[in-house]
């Protein structure tokens, strides 16, 4: 499928409706949908002399906007989201972390835009970060908290109760991160 332009955005987010309705599957409807319309965008957005950032931008916005539209967990979809968009740039040298930052300040930005559950959708960003982290080989850990600077960044543009929101949605698996790295590096020390 080979999209470019103003139209990425309307064409990302028909086919997620539409792959979303078939397989019922928030999670892996956008990982699929997002790596493909990522891939192909990319390789308009090089010949075309658009950036990355904006076809990441467009894509993410209309997978988020088909998410909303059919009513699908949000935070299933962030999490299909964020792994779909670094498996479909892995290849173009853009920096890892400014594209998860950049993702997520999308996926936040647009789901609080549109009256989505702000908390679902951060908690399904970083769940997405740690589990793409380990085919990339970066720390899931600086990752995870990246996808939460991205998201507090836009929350920070919408209120101080959306703030909150991500805040607290993220609490709990970054202290749960933090505790299993501890215990992991105390497990290691005693060898």
């Amino acid at each position: 499928m080979k999209v470019a332009g103003p139209d990425i955005t309307g064409t990302a987010q028909a086919a997620i409706v539409a792959a979303i309705k078939n397989t019922d599957d928030a999670t892996k409807a956008t990982l699929k949908l997002v790596t493909e319309l990522l891939s192909s965008s990319v390789i308009d957005a090089s010949i075309g002399g658009a950036s990355v950032t904006a076809a990441i931008g467009n894509i993410v916005s209309g997978a988020i906007r088909g998410t909303l539209e059919v009513g699908a967990n949000v935070g299933h979809a962030a999490k299909g989201i964020i792994i779909g968009v670094l498996h479909g740039t892995q290849d173009t040298g853009t920096p890892v972390l400014d594209t998860i930052r950049h993702t997520a300040y999308v996926v936040i930005r647009d789901t609080a835009s549109l009256g989505g559950d702000v908390g679902g959708a951060a908690l399904g960003l970083v769940a997405g970060v740690i589990e793409a982290t380990k085919k990339l080989g970066i720390s899931a850990e600086g990752a995870a908290h990246v996808a939460v600077d991205g998201a507090l960044k836009a929350a920070s543009h919408v209120s101080s109760i959306t703030v909150e929101t991500v805040r607290r949605a993220v609490t709990r698996p970054l202290n749960a991160m933090k505790t299993t790295i501890h215990q992991e590096e105390n497990n290691y020390s005693r060898k």
